[in-house]
């Protein structure tokens, strides 16, 4: 479960599959995490509802300042991801709620035998609630396979900025991912109506060519960040100092609101980091 990903030095063959071939990840233990948060809102403080955690997921909720702003943290126990795991986590924020909720770690997928894990992560916004979803980076092991659902159901008057980014190898340490599955996928509404939708994917057949100019060439670290709300010509002033230059940064105007999209890259996370 905790095999590094290996340096390059030159051609690096294909696991085993002599060994492999006798396991199935199904056949093994396998983690079945879930983690939710119901908050709600006022002009003086934002209150949590509801909080229920499965192993090996588990939320912890500093307080800091006033309580005007909640934070939530996101753990996860395990200490990574393998091939067969299952991880849900969900937020709801209602009313005037204003939440920020982060990672205590980078996550970590591991090498799978032959299933992908599933990470599904749900972020409801009502009302006039505020929401930042800003996990910090999850990092691609070799011969990881992990299917990603980032679902997103706010109201209109809500606001919600996200960021995803996903880091191939530690970049650090001389890794080189040269096998794998990923699959990333994005689904917003608003008001019930599909407004954005993004898919990502790298199958095992790609790998041998991306590094590819018209691929990755010699990117890294890939992120995605999100702005979707009535107010986005106000916040247009911090996400051109949260960009980096390398950036793609595309604009959507959305029903009962606007929209703010964007993709940036590098050959590290650090080349990231400023998000």
């Amino acid at each position: 479960m905790f095999e590094a990903t290996r340096p390059c030095h030159g051609d690096v063959p294909a696991a085993d599959a002599s060994a492999d071939a006798l396991l199935r990840d199904r056949d093994l233990q396998r983690a079945r995490g879930i983690g939710r948060i119901v908050l709600h809102g006022s002009d003086r403080a934002t209150e949590v509802l509801d909080v229920y955690q499965k192993f090996p997921t588990r939320v912890m909720l500093p307080l800091i300042d006033s309580g005007a702003v909640r934070e939530a943290v996101v753990v996860n126990a395990a200490g990574g991801i393998a091939g067969g795991d299952r991880l849900e986590f969900e937020v709801t924020a209602l009313g005037d709620a204003r939440v920020t909720v982060t990672s205590q770690a980078a996550e970590k997928i591991y090498r799978a035998l032959n299933q992908p894990a599933q990470v599904v992560t749900r972020l409801n916004v009502r009302d006039a609630a505020k929401l930042a979803w800003l996990p910090q980076e999850t990092i691609i092991f070799n011969s990881a396979r992990i299917h990603r659902q980032i679902e997103i159901d706010l109201c209109g008057g809500a606001e919600l900025m996200a960021l995803e980014w996903l880091v191939l190898g530690r970049t650090a340490h001389g890794e080189t991912v040269l096998h794998g599955h990923i699959r990333d996928r994005w689904l917003v509404r608003r008001d019930g109506r599909l407004v954005w939708a993004d898919s990502f994917l790298i199958a095992e057949e790609t790998f041998p060519h991306l590094r590819r100019k018209a691929l990755l060439s010699d990117v890294n670290a890939i992120g995605t960040l999100l702005y979707f709300g009535p107010h986005v010509d106000r916040r247009r002033p911090f996400s051109r100092r949260a960009l980096p230059e390398n950036r793609m940064v595309s604009r959507a105007r959305c029903p009962q609101g606007a929209s703010c999209v964007a993709g940036g890259h590098g050959r590290s996370k650090e080349s990231l980091s400023r998000w």
